[in-house]
């Protein structure tokens, strides 16, 4: 009986996959963002009856089968796999508009929710600071994935990922502290106070100490051996062992997989990885977050539709702008004393606190008999709703709109001679094999591969122009190419070494500084 039930179960799961395979894949064809077109087909699933599917819903729907899925299953993946390629020295670079998000803006919007829903609401204190720590996570699964999508400025996009990585953290610790504590220490008066804050200190550096112990030993693993299939076990093993390591102390899971892949990506692939690791654990880590991404907002989708929405309306009018005005007070405060940060990316970055999959998962992890469940349950997925399909398709124009958006609209002219340059010597070698293939004589073929050479060398002087106006833009050029000559360089050393033609200490010695010179490389 349980071999027949699991194999319905992987029967479902594999329905799911193909389904939110193909509604990526047809976003993706259109250039807009998948986290969405996912989001609303789940909905129109969940809503329509449809006979085939109805099995896939009920399964999916389950609270328990959505919460370990989202949170055990996809989070550590998701988590490990955006801070894994975060490089160190941008993070650091801009440390202090993160740590003012992730903990100033998270905690002061915690404060505002909580209190409204407390006064407004008329809720019990628990549930009205749950609602706060549920609306204070920005989500990272979605506000990755659908600023990935649309593009923004690098040091904007490092700021967005360094936030919605740190923040949930907090968040997921807060909501912790109110749906099962709070009542306990506001008891306790000043001694519940100092009580509250000694054990968000505990779970928090906890956190930090286990991904951090866990990162450094995993990095330190990886100067033995230049396997990366093995490499990558190590990774999974990492972001999942941190994960669960932390939760089983009571920590911080989420802040352990963040330290834990930020140390390994960094430290590790600096001390430990070849330059052919580093592309396929990226490259696994990528196909695993595309289909994680797919399943979730999938999955968020099916759920929302569970919900009666319609006996509280006047409640849900109510809570969108709260939550919409604690975000505002929360970004701009916290990043007002944060200088030479533009005012623009300020709008981006209130405007782009997404809410998703984090926080309809913890809501559906209270307790049944939690007081007013309902009533936040109900709230938590109205927003979460607003937040990702309103909030979510607008973005994209208000990126556009407020001009920091990346490479697209910048330095067009300089894409279009580009991709001319690429077309016309494709055209050139097309001519070489066809002319070789078919015996076509020198006075043809020259004709034609003139008229191209003459339209090449137009389009070089006029790049050249556009390198003296745009340094920036030779420097790019130069950084890649350095790129590839580097990797290059790479894989001579590792042939001589398979022919035995150099000895493996020697070998040893140039690939650390081949490696070197691609991180440096990749730094500038």
């Amino acid at each position: 009986m349980e071999d027949i039930d699991l194999h319905h179960i992987f029967e479902l799961g594999l329905i799911l996959v193909m389904i939110a395979a193909g509604i990526t894949a047809i976003a993706k064809k259109f250039k807009q963002p998948y986290p969405i077109a996912l989001v609303i087909v789940g909905a129109l699933i969940g809503l329509l009856n449809i006979p085939i599917l109805e099995p896939l819903k009920e399964f999916i729907t389950e609270g328990e089968v959505f919460n370990f899925v989202i949170i055990t299953l996809f989070l550590p993946a998701l988590l490990g796999e955006a801070a894994l390629k975060l490089p160190f020295s941008q993070l650091n670079a801009n440390k202090e508009p993160v740590l003012a998000l992730a903990f100033g803006g998270t905690f002061l919007s915690f404060l505002i929710i909580g209190f409204s829903a407390y006064y407004f609401f008329d809720f019990p204190i628990p549930a009205a600071f749950v609602f706060g720590a549920l609306m204070s996570a920005t989500d990272p699964v979605s506000v990755l994935s659908i600023f990935k999508s649309v593009g923004v400025k690098k040091r904007l996009a490092v700021v967005i990922e360094g936030e919605s990585l740190f923040n949930d953290g907090l968040a997921v610790v807060l909501f912790n502290i109110s749906a099962f504590y709070l009542l306990t220490y506001i008891d306790a008066g000043w001694a519940g106070l100092g009580s509250g804050l000694w054990e968000f200190i505990r779970v928090v550096s906890l956190g930090v100490i286990i991904g951090g112990s866990l990162g450094y030993a995993f990095s330190i693993l990886t100067k033995y051996f230049d396997d990366y299939p093995l490499e990558i076990i190590f990774s999974i093993i990492l972001f999942y062992g941190s994960f669960l390591l932390a939760e089983s102390v009571h920590a911080s899971g989420v802040i352990a997989v963040v330290i834990a892949a930020l140390i390994f990506g960094n430290y590790g692939g600096k001390i430990g990885m070849s330059p052919t690791t580093k592309l396929n654990i990226n490259s696994f880590w990528d196909v695993a977050a595309l289909l994680a991404n797919s399943l979730v907002f999938l999955m968020v989708g099916l759920e929302i539709t569970r919900i009666d929405l319609m006996e509280k309306w006047p409640l849900i009018f109510a809570a969108i702008p709260i939550v919409l005005i604690a975000r505002s007070i929360a970004v701009y405060t916290s990043l007002s004393l944060i200088s030479n940060f533009p005012h623009k990316w300020k709008h981006i970055l209130n405007w782009g606190g997404l809410k998703g999959s984090l926080s309809v998962a913890l809501v559906l992890s209270l307790p049944r008999d939690f007081p007013a469940r309902e009533d936040v349950l109900i709230l938590g997925f109205s927003v979460v709703l607003f937040s990702l399909v309103v909030q979510g398709l607008t973005i994209k124009p208000l990126i556009s709109l407020l001009g920091v958006k990346a490479k697209e609209g910048e330095h067009q002219e300089f894409q279009e001679l580009l991709s001319q340059v690429h077309r016309y010597e494709t055209a050139i070698s097309e001519i070489h094999r066809v002319k070789q293939k078919l015996y076509i004589t020198d006075t043809v073929s020259e004709e034609v591969m003139d008229m191209y050479k003459k339209r090449i060398d137009m389009i070089k002087a006029q790049l050249n122009d556009l390198y003296e106006k745009h340094p920036e833009l030779k420097e790019n050029q130069l950084l890649t190419l350095k790129k590839h000559a580097l990797y290059a360089e790479y894989d001579a050393i590792m042939k001589l070494e398979k022919e035995e033609i150099i000895s493996s200490t020697l070998a040893e010695r140039q690939y650390d500084a081949i490696t070197d010179a691609i991180v440096n490389n990749e730094e500038k």
